[in-house]
């Protein structure tokens, strides 16, 4: 992808440059796209650096370009402790989810086939779209996920400032079962009351009561739509 290279070029020549002082802007390139491997996962630094010639303060710091440049965002991990929210790995989301693919050779071609890569594309593209929709909300969001050490996971978790969450898992699929549903019945018995409703974003097309205040509904209802 010609115009992937290109930007991310410019991005390093020119915006990089421009915010801090790098020894060595021509690994950027190479940095960003072992960034990209890490979407939707969490990032130990230390690791992602020792394959890079990199410590991990300048790993962190790195990061902390990319997301000046809204390229990409660290979440952090929600817990009941907050404490714990700090101390635990963030994980990475990209913002521009055409740029991810392209960083990820990821053409319209293997979407199609690769249903696990297309997944981690798309739930990137959901959290872009639900930090866009809680920037313009009213009142104050935070963007957040879980994950326990049990690996129950649930990709976004959207906390008001009152402490009340709502938790929402992707799926790039047209059908749901109960697996599909760990996380945020997990996410649910741990925040008891806090917990007000859990989304499963599939790509179906019926929006599905699940029990428990649990929804499973089309992807299209982050536009406030559905389709026919």
């Amino acid at each position: 992808m010609t115009w992937a290279r290109q930007y991310i070029d410019a991005i390093v020549q020119r915006d990089v440059s421009e915010l801090a002082e790098i020894a060595n802007l021509a690994k950027m390139p190479r940095f960003l796209r072992a960034l990209a491997q890490t979407a939707g996962q969490m990032c130990n630094y230390t690791q992602l650096g020792a394959q890079l010639g990199l410590d991990g303060k300048t790993v962190s710091r790195y990061i902390g370009i990319f997301e000046q440049l809204y390229l990409l965002k660290r979440i952090d991990v929600w817990a009941p402790n907050r404490l714990s929210r700090v101390v635990k790995t963030p994980k990475l989301q990209f913002l521009d989810s055409g740029l991810l693919a392209a960083l990820v050779d990821l053409s319209s071609g293997e979407i199609a086939h690769n249903r696990t890569r297309f997944g981690n594309l798309l739930e990137s593209f959901v959290y872009a779209e639900l930090l866009k929709h809680s920037s313009t909300a009213d009142g104050d969001y935070r963007l957040l996920y879980y994950r326990d050490a049990d690996k129950f996971e649930v990709d976004v978790v959207i906390e008001n400032a009152a402490g009340h969450i709502l938790g929402i898992d992707v799926k790039a699929s047209a059908s749901v079962n109960a697996a599909d549903l760990r996380g945020l019945r997990k996410l649910a018995s741990m925040a008891g009351k806090q917990f007000k409703l859990g989304v499963l974003l599939y790509d179906g097309t019926e929006t599905l009561p699940l029990g428990g205040g649990i929804w499973a509904a089309p992807l299209a209802t982050l536009w406030g739509e559905q389709r026919k």
